[in-house]
């Protein structure tokens, strides 16, 4: 089944952007992100997205000029590499650009069968321990993530040496995709931040935020073990958790168990995550493993104190208002890192992130170039 906008346009130049699963997460935001801020009178993005995501993006992407087109989900692979096939010859892209790592392999080979010249595949996050029938699958594809691929992109060199290997970074076919974001929708707002705490009840709290999808890989469960060492010296902290996901009853079992439901706030997915950067004290970010962590960019722009696992690419480092940890600590010596940021001067960080490349704008324009020298010859 497929969404197709009706729009009447001059054709730009359409990308197939392979999606798998589209939900809410980190991914998704960095796509849109360019999709957003891409000339579309230029270059055009196609979605094609598993069937059983709930793509709340979708409303989004028509109204923009895009299409959105559904297929069996990546489990049957069989049927969703058929679903591949028919889409690309119905619309002889010219570029087939999937976002799905390891499992880039199925696309893109649907895309050689199809004679598509330019297929990428795009690396955004890694493996850590833990995930042994997920991690036994991106290990047993990982080799084959070249065999049809013409170009490769990831998030962070990080990403690209564990998905492609070192020599692959030397490569002019090789290429860091920043996980940029729109700067001045993050920087700091006082304004905001005042209005966001007035509004649930955070005016004299010590607000502690993380944003991430309930899954292993952003250890909320090591998460509420810091915060409750935190509320023992600290009654006057707040934890603040953007996101859904599998493992949310799990974490809020937790929570009640610890006795911590007054000062954890869940607060779902929501369109204003900028928003309750501002009301923020400290960013927190355990992860076992990141490919990047575009989160680590958005608190930094807002000028938070910004403590992540040594997990998280060195790259993410855009200013001094950020630190990492080993996960080796225990969440006591978390929560005293967290505690000393209490008194941290904020300030406004926006222009540094800007300096270091990750304004979505400036972005932008190198993908639409990269997309139109293609065409060009």
């Amino acid at each position: 089944m497929k969404e197709k906008n009706l729009i009447a346009h001059e054709p730009p130049m359409r990308i197939a952007q392979i999606m798998g699963k589209m939900e809410n997460g980190g991914v998704e935001s960095v796509i849109m992100n360019y999709y957003r801020h891409i000339d579309r009178t230029k270059i055009q993005f196609d979605f094609i997205v598993d069937s059983d995501s709930s793509c709340p993006q979708k409303d989004e992407i028509l109204s923009l000029g895009g299409n959105v087109y559904f297929v069996n989900p990546y489990q049957n692979i069989k049927n969703n590499m058929k679903d591949l096939v028919c889409i690309f010859n119905e619309n002889k892209y010219e570029i087939v650009h999937s976002e799905l790592t390891t499992m880039s392999i199925f696309s893109l080979k649907a895309a050689k069968h199809c004679g598509i010249p330019v297929r990428i595949c795009h690396g955004h996050n890694t493996a850590g321990k833990g995930e042994t029938k997920k991690n036994i699958l991106k290990y047993l594809l990982r080799p084959f993530s070249k065999l049809y691929a013409t170009n490769y992109f990831a998030c962070s060199k990080y990403a690209g040496q564990w998905l492609f290997g070192k020599k692959i970074l030397q490569n002019d076919d090789f290429k860091v995709l920043k996980n940029a974001i729109d700067v001045d929708k993050f920087k700091f707002n006082n304004n905001i931040r005042n209005e966001i705490r007035n509004k649930y009840k955070l005016n004299g709290k010590f607000v502690i935020g993380h944003v991430g999808r309930f899954c292993y890989q952003k250890n909320h469960d090591f998460l509420i073990d810091v915060f409750n060492e935190i509320y023992k010296l600290e009654k006057s902290a707040v934890l603040i958790l953007i996101g859904e996901g599998e493992l949310e009853k799990q974490i809020k079992d937790k929570v009640k168990k610890l006795g911590l439901e007054k000062a954890v706030l869940f607060c779902g997915t929501c369109n204003n995550i900028n928003e309750f950067y501002q009301a923020m004290d400290v960013f927190v970010l355990p992860s076992y493993y990141e490919g990047f962590g575009i989160v680590s960019i958005e608190s930094q722009t807002s000028g938070l104190p910004t403590i992540c696992s040594d997990k998280t690419p060195v790259e993410t480092k855009l200013c001094d208002n950020i630190e990492y940890i080993s996960l080796d600590n225990s969440a006591l010596f978390w929560a005293n890192a967290v505690l000393n940021k209490k008194n941290y001067n904020r300030k406004d960080e926006s222009i540094a992130v800007k300096n270091n490349g990750f304004d979505i704008s400036t972005e932008a324009k190198k993908l639409e170039d990269f997309y139109c020298n293609i065409r060009e010859g």
